[in-house]
């Protein structure tokens, strides 16, 4: 007596092409019922060979040295389920999801596109209406299912008809405003983006005008590092939003900046919440994260971090040298500064990631870092977390994936670095704002 024929096993998701384990009956990615859909033809769906990629390596987001935690949570999220990653426009892109609705658009304060804590309506903070695709507004719900434009969406973010997992807003987000862009990504490893960034314009007490970047990179070993990140570039945003008009000299304000982004962080942690050194048996860390902030007022340059986020700046004429503005508060940096490793040798260590400074209530003192320039010609200042520069670590190799154009058309500068990283791998969430300097004549104002 013969075996019954077997249907093929489902490497991939037929709906979205993502890779499956056996065991599944939904897909993680888009929410599909695995047992309804039908497995691909051969040579008419996703390659069946595909492997599930590797998790793990310093490139996966940053831990912070002496407080290892568990991992943060890792919520169930999706691209959309009618294209492709977003990532920087081009031929095969589904229309719209290449940018997210314009700030501008709205009353609220632009240039806070992404940083909305968790349940927090993003309109509120001048931020991205709901995901694009995702239809008009359905009774009960919020809005309706950007797959099926049917179904009303659950509080787990699912479609009651369909099944289908919707976008988090957070996952792909764009801005741009005169002097200024920025674009972060969830990468292609990580189920969320936890990074996010805040950029304004406005004008300073003087007449002249303030152009502000803030970028925040989640520690991954931390509980809500989305949170945290969020928290920290509003933060930091409003101070500086506040104290430049009022004439505050720029290293002064963005030192009072990252304070208060160190304060917004460390007010996240739970009631009664003490280090985890002092409490060996406390079974989570408070929420972190990195920041590096630049503000750019007539011919100064000021940057300001915590962390390994990081900031370059790269001068149009690429004769001349581009340079690093920022030095890293990790293990690697350590290393290199005590002269125990060259820094190729330290970058290449599992330990290179492992960041020595950072907000958050388990911080150790708070030391924000400033440092201001007079750049002596025009140039693009690049502000981005380790999702990017892991793939462009030194200012040469910045310099050399910045496009000729970047001071001219921003936007597109940064969309080309995202896609930089993701082409280089996308193993960490991918956040880079650029600031044209000097900054054009026609930023005056409030963006």
């Amino acid at each position: 007596m013969s075996q019954l024929p077997q249907p093929p096993q489902l490497t991939v998701c037929p709906a979205c092409d993502e890779p499956l384990e056996p065991a599944d009956n939904f897909c993680g990615r888009c929410g599909a019922d695995l047992s309804a859909l039908p497995p691909a033809r051969d040579g008419a769906g996703p390659v069946a060979a595909r492997l599930r990629p590797e998790h793990g390596g310093p490139e996966e987001g940053d831990y912070r040295l002496a407080a290892p935690g568990p991992a943060g949570r890792t919520d169930p999220a999706a691209r959309p389920a009618t294209g492709p990653h977003p990532g920087p426009a081009g031929p095969g892109r589904a229309p719209g999801h290449d940018t997210v609705p314009d700030p501008r658009a709205t009353d609220a304060p632009a240039g806070v596109p992404a940083g909305v804590p968790a349940g927090v309506p993003a309109q509120a903070h001048g931020g991205p209406t709901a995901a694009p695709g995702s239809g008009p507004a359905c009774p009960g719900t919020g809005r309706t299912c950007g797959a099926c434009r049917a179904g009303m969406i659950d509080k787990d973010g699912y479609c009651e008809h369909c099944g289908h997992a919707q976008p988090r807003e957070r996952d792909h987000m764009e801005h741009e405003s005169a002097g200024v862009a920025a674009v972060s990504d969830r990468g292609l490893r990580h189920h969320r983006n936890e990074d996010a960034y805040a950029v304004s314009t406005t004008a300073q007490g003087d007449g002249g005008t303030a152009v502000i970047a803030v970028v925040s990179d989640g520690v991954s070993s931390a509980t809500r590092p989305d949170e945290a990140s969020a928290a920290a570039v509003l933060a930091a945003r409003e101070t500086l939003m506040t104290a430049l008009p009022l004439g505050t000299p720029p290293k002064e304000a963005t030192h009072e900046a990252i304070l208060r982004a160190a304060e917004a962080v460390a007010a996240l942690a739970a009631p009664g919440h003490r280090p985890r050194e002092h409490d060996q048996h406390r079974q989570e860390n408070a929420p972190a994260c990195t920041i590096v902030s630049a503000v750019v007022t007539g011919d100064l340059l000021t940057v300001g971090w915590i962390g390994d986020s990081r900031a370059y700046w790269v001068p149009d004429d690429r004769a001349t040298q581009p340079a690093r503005l920022t030095e890293d508060d990790s293990w690697a940096a350590q290393m290199v500064a005590a002269g125990l490793m060259s820094e190729a040798e330290a970058y290449a260590d599992e330990r290179a990631h492992a960041i020595t400074g950072w907000l958050g209530a388990d911080a150790y003192e708070i030391e924000p870092h400033t440092a201001s320039f007079h750049p002596d010609r025009p140039g693009v200042v690049v502000v981005c977390t380790d999702g990017l520069w892991n793939y462009a670590e030194s200012a040469e190799q910045m310099a050399a994936v910045v496009p000729p154009d970047a001071r001219s058309r921003p936007l597109e500068c940064a969309r080309h670095l995202l896609g930089h990283a993701l082409d280089g791998g996308g193993h960490d969430n991918v956040t880079v704002a650029i600031l044209p300097f000097p900054t054009p004549s026609e930023g005056a104002g409030s963006a």
